[in-house]
Formats: structure tokens, sequence, C-alpha cells
């Protein structure tokens, strides 16, 4: 009997250490955008997702400012990143049920839940300062100075264009679509 009782407490030992291991893995805050990941190409005939019907890749923002990027598709799998910058621009490469796969602009790619993401169109500046200006133009007056990191509205992009128009907080203006990640390279935004 005591043979029997000690084998089932060291069995629900165990079973306790297994399903809260997800829970004891570290979570790290997102590194800054200092090395920004290469975008994958948008393809002539775009994939659809299997969940939503949308095409596949798309760009999508971060709904909140405190998002979870899982290893796997499911809330049983470890949380790999914590990112804490809302409306961060992310890329949906895939889609399993309410969980996409997405590509960061650090790098970093994982499974987010679909709560937490929105369609909002945004973008995060990359390299070093860059000026937002009131046309299209390398010589139209300045509207404000952008420092690598910070986030934004796009408003529209013509497909082709280099210019795309975008908004930071309330200023409204162009910024060079090779000064931000948030676009394909030759993407229409509406």
């Amino acid at each position: 009997m005591r043979a029997r009782s000690r084998t089932r407490a060291i069995r629900t030992i165990i079973a306790a250490i297994v399903l809260s291991w997800p829970l004891l893995s570290p979570v790290r805050a997102a590194p800054p955008v200092a090395a920004l990941a290469a975008l994958p190409t948008l393809p002539a005939h775009p994939d659809k997702g299997t969940a939503t019907g949308l095409p596949l890749p798309r760009f999508v923002s971060l709904l909140s400012g405190d998002v979870n990027m899982r290893v796997g598709p499911g809330f049983q799998y470890p949380i790999e990143w914590v990112y804490k910058e809302r409306g961060l621009p992310v890329v949906v490469e895939r889609e399993f049920d309410v969980w996409r796969l997405v590509l960061a602009p650090d790098g970093g790619r994982g499974w987010m839940h679909e709560a937490t993401l929105s369609g909002t169109r945004t973008f995060v500046v990359t390299g070093a300062t860059h000026t937002l200006r009131r046309r299209p133009d390398p010589n139209a007056p300045v509207v404000a100075v952008l420092h690598a990191g910070v986030i934004g509205r796009i408003r529209r992009c013509k497909a082709g264009d280099a210019w795309c128009s975008v908004e930071v907080d309330g200023r409204r203006g162009y910024l060079r679509r090779d000064e931000f990640w948030g676009t394909f390279p030759d993407e229409a935004v509406p």
C-alpha cells in the first residue's frame, strides 16, 4: 500500500513539473530594432491564409503593448518573447486556426494569437534619423524628425512609389519607403 502511495505521489509531482514547465521558462523583452529582418518577397499571386482567406504574407500590427510570441501555435507552448510596443508592424507568414506565425522587425519569428493583432497598417523607422516631409520631395518643408524605432501609421502608399503618406503622433507627412519597415517594396497600401 505504501509503495502505491509513494508511486502515486511521485507521478503527481512529475505531472506538476511537466505541466508547469512552460510557466517556468524565461520571458524576455523584445530587443531594440537594430538589425531589421529581411522581408519575404511578395509573390505575384499571393497565397491565402487557411483560417482567414487573406493574402499571405501580409503586414499587421500589435494590438496592445504586451503581446506574447510563442514557439508553437497554442497556449501550451512556451513564450519565447514578449513584445511591449503597441502598433509594432509584423508580417503574418502562416495561419493555423486562431494562431499566426509572424516575423517581427527584429527578426523574431513565432506564433501570436489573432486577438493580439490588428489590421491597422503601421511602420517602424529604421536606421538613423529620418525627416518627415510635407510633400513627397526631399526638398519639401520638414514636418518632424523621426528617430529609429519610432512607430507610426501608414496612411497611403502607391504601388512602386518611393514615398508613403504617414502619420506620427498626429503629424502627417511623407516618408521614403526605404526609411521604414512596414510595407513590401512595391506594395500598394490604400
